[in-house]
């Protein structure tokens, strides 16, 4: 049986996948190729068995850190998913952490404000909806929709949207600061492939319920929304939460990095299980007692 290799082994290779993904600021997202897959030169087969790995790993430590939350920890990690509509967001979701135990991850979704919501600040949504501590939260959209869509669409202008650059930085920091690890993915789709999965939106009746008219509205200010893309990686990506952009043509390639992604930051975080606050040997020797 071949031998578990170290946490400092994975830990070794994931860096390799990680930096292949970052973000370089002032290269644009038009410069990607979709279809590539960076840090992994395997095919699908072998991906969807480097994924089961992966989860394997994941689900230990997430217990560890859900352990640590249950016992006074104060450290989370939230994943924060962008990516233009068809890109697998919610793919992400159920493949992912679907590797780990449900109870230990905190999913929200982010789509147009609610009335309530539009009478706050436009972080107070994203505040509400932080992982606590010991837990996993993955966010589907987030509180860069509030920079994304108004720079695509011109209803804002540039000294809002410096402002919103400003408050979302001293958010981010401020939550690494007090315990929450950021790991922060777009998932970039090809046109052409875009365009595959919007027509079997349409074609399929158990998938229409994926689709939305305004998708196509989007896919037609594609161009604007790639210039809005480009400003949030290179204005956003910071030394505390940097930005990853992932190739998403490939499904399994896209669940694979993100995977990845969130292992490191797990293995980062140098997980232990927490030590009892009662004495093992009295509660053995009272248990015993019960026979």
């Amino acid at each position: 049986m071949a031998k578990r290799p170290s946490d400092d082994e994975v830990r070794e290779r994931l860096d390799h996948v990680a930096e292949a993904l970052r973000a370089v600021p002032g290269r644009s997202v038009t410069e990607l190729d979709p279809a590539s897959t960076p840090g992994y030169t395997r095919g699908k087969k072998e991906g969807r068995s480097t994924l089961e790995a992966i989860g394997g790993r994941m689900s230990d430590l997430q217990e560890r850190l859900f352990a640590e939350g249950r016992t006074g920890g104060t450290r989370s990690v939230l994943v924060v998913l962008q990516g233009l509509d068809t890109a697998g967001k919610g793919g992400i979701a159920r493949h992912v952490l679907g590797l780990v135990d449900p109870q230990g991850v905190a999913l929200r979704g982010f789509g147009r404000p609610t009335p309530e919501e539009l009478e706050h600040h436009f972080l107070w949504r994203i505040r509400n909806a932080l992982p606590p501590a010991g837990r996993i939260g993955l966010f589907d959209r987030s509180h860069y929709e509030d920079i994304l869509v108004p720079h695509a669409s011109g209803t804002a202008d540039a000294a809002e949207l410096d402002r919103r650059f400003a408050e979302i930085e001293a958010f981010e920091r401020d939550l690494v600061a007090n315990g929450t690890t950021v790991v922060k993915a777009v998932l970039w789709v090809s046109r052409d492939e875009q365009y595959t999965r919007l027509l079997e939106r349409l074609e399929r009746p158990d998938k229409h319920w994926k689709y939305a008219p305004h998708d196509v509205d989007v896919r037609l200010q594609r161009p604007a929304y790639e210039a809005a893309y480009d400003e949030v990686l290179a204005r956003s990506s910071y030394d505390v939460a940097p930005w990853y952009l992932v190739p998403a043509d490939h499904k399994w390639y896209a669940r694979l990095a993100v995977s990845a992604l969130l292992l490191r930051a797990l293995l980062d975080l140098d997980l232990t299980w927490p030590q009892p606050s009662f004495d093992v040997a009295t509660e053995l020797a009272r248990l015993e007692a019960t026979r």
